[in-house]
């Protein structure tokens, strides 16, 4: 292999690499940041009923969390675009979806940043209907 087709696969790998990256950061804005938070103002709690204190410590730290996450996202979209070179991943849509009535260019292509976060929070969304049917029973007690 050549160095310039070495030089091309390390940067697919890495590009690859930060889309995966990013893929686990957008997962985190709906599952680890949010239970993080909610486990740390547990701690600042000293009864079932706590004062509004550990609701502001929540609140305004998953605020935060996912704030820096994001503009973490921002950063790395950044670092794939330069690896690769595209804006966008390309066109999404299947060529048996189309009408024959669609013209040839429906929109730009979605960039990897938008199907990063729509694909975390389809992911998030199938985890949480099995978690809901499948993991946490009936809320109803046992007669």
């Amino acid at each position: 292999m050549n160095p310039e087709g070495k030089h091309r696969a390390g940067r697919t790998f890495a590009a690859g690499a930060v889309a995966g990256v990013m893929l686990l950061a957008a997962l985190s804005l709906w599952s680890i940041i949010p239970l993080v938070w909610l486990w740390i103002g547990s701690q600042f709690a000293n009864s079932q009923f706590p004062s509004i204190g550990p609701y502001l410590i929540v609140l305004f730290g998953a605020i935060a969390s996912i704030l820096l996450v994001a503009w973490i996202l921002g950063r790395l979209n950044e670092v794939y675009i330069r690896l690769t070179g595209a804006r966008d991943v390309g066109p999404i849509r299947m060529g048996w979806m189309k009408s024959l009535r669609d013209s040839e260019k429906t929109g730009d292509p979605p960039s990897l940043i938008e199907v990063v976060i729509i694909g975390s929070v389809v992911i998030a969304f199938i985890a949480f209907i099995a978690w809901f049917f499948i993991a946490a029973g009936s809320p109803l007690p046992d007669n």
